[in-house]
């Protein structure tokens, strides 16, 4: 027992809770490692069977009121604290099946609560995520893409029952129908019941003798889909466009999963974004920084005109009002901002360093002497 996890913190909540606030937790937790949600993932399977387990101590006056005086030990057969059985699951179904209407079928096999949920129910289909890469115009302005998805749905020819056409499947004779089957056993804890998976029909809760050839019997295809997906204006980089009902489809009349669509928008050889501001650093010559000019400015929507004024220091940030990108789901735009950058003149000519120089004298600045020519010199 000493590698357990204490119960309130697996549900997120302190020791004083109360009762409500317990259920809650639990409601949550469940929905969210729920198996039948993450198919094949062990680790959710197992954070699943753990609320399970703190919420079966925590939810029962009796049970809560052991944990907290002796821990674990309490339900430890070679504690000896413990008795009694887990019985008593009922509430732990009824929660459970009012979160997922009945159709997550039995918890997918993991303990038996609320003596076996029907697996044969609808499920909704699993979600599909995709990535796609914009432009940095297309994100900012919007767009329309189209994006080839391998998307699951009906078999065609069998109309999904998974049965050749012209046959009919048969009821499971171990499960009658209902994909699980109950299993009870007594042990040093009482009896136990627990629900899993029908081993004759593999959870169908049918029997196909007479598989449709083009899918095999799963009753499902998976199939190339073109959809066209709106970018809204204003998306950054690594949001996500969830589109409803256009993931796979679901089985057993459930809804289709959702596809997720994750943007990726390329890199602007001038503008960067932090949110809705567009940035953009703009040189500037050494005399426009001192006397001041007007100049021309890219934007997103074209170019416009700045006014530089006199003695403008390297780092000066301007704003461009409404020149950002338009805000997400929203009205109006973000600003964008120019950074100026003096760039010091290179390769000047003799004349130019001298009118230079003259700038320096008559500001009172101590300037070097001419530079004097190597050649010509007598060798001594």
């Amino acid at each position: 027992m000493a590698d357990k996890r204490d119960y309130y913190e697996v549900l997120g909540v302190s020791k004083g809770a109360a009762d409500d606030e317990i259920k809650k937790a639990y409601r949550k937790m469940a929905k969210q490692y729920h198996p039948d949600l993450h198919p094949g993932d062990k680790e959710a399977e197992a954070q699943f069977k753990e609320v399970n387990e703190a919420y079966e101590i925590l939810s029962d006056p009796d049970k809560r009121a052991k944990y907290d005086q002796y821990g674990h030990a309490a339900f430890d057969p070679n504690s000896g604290f413990a008795g009694g059985g887990f019985g008593g699951f009922d509430d732990l179904g009824d929660i459970l099946g009012s979160i997922f209407g009945g159709g997550f079928g039995g918890f997918g096999g993991f303990g038996g609560f609320g003596g076996g949920q029907r697996q044969t129910g609808p499920r909704k289909g699993e979600n599909l995520r995709v990535n796609l890469t914009v432009d940095f115009e297309e994100a900012v302005f919007g767009c329309k893409k189209e994006i080839q998805v391998n998307m699951v749905e009906a078999c065609s020819d069998c109309q999904g029952s998974g049965c050749a056409p012209g046959t009919q499947p048969e009821t499971c004779s171990e499960c009658g129908g209902r994909g699980s089957v109950v299993t009870t056993r007594r042990t040093a804890m009482g009896i136990m019941q627990s629900t899993g998976q029908c081993p004759k029909c593999k959870g169908r809760g049918k029997i196909i003798h007479t598989p449709c050839p083009t899918c095999k019997g799963a009753g499902r295809v998976r199939k190339p889909k073109t959809v066209s997906v709106s970018i809204p204006a204003g998306i950054d980089n690594g949001q996500t466009i969830s589109l409803r009902g256009l993931g796979n489809q679901g089985v057993n009349g459930g809804p289709a999963g959702d596809l997720l669509v994750t943007v990726t928008v390329r890199a602007h050889p001038l503008f960067e974004r932090d949110g809705s501001s567009i940035l953009l650093d703009l040189p500037i010559s050494y005399v426009q920084a001192v006397l001041g000019a007007e100049i021309t400015v890219p934007t997103l929507t074209g170019k416009v005109k700045l006014n530089i004024p006199e003695g403008t220091d390297t780092g000066t940030v301007f704003r461009l009002k409404g020149k950002g990108v338009p805000h997400l789901n929203g009205s109006g735009s973000g600003d964008q901002y120019i950074t100026v950058n003096i760039e010091t003149p290179k390769n000047l000519s003799n004349a130019q360093k001298d009118a230079l120089r003259a700038y320096a004298a008559a500001m009172e600045e101590a300037v070097p002497e001419k530079k004097k020519s190597g050649f010509g010199k007598k060798k001594k």
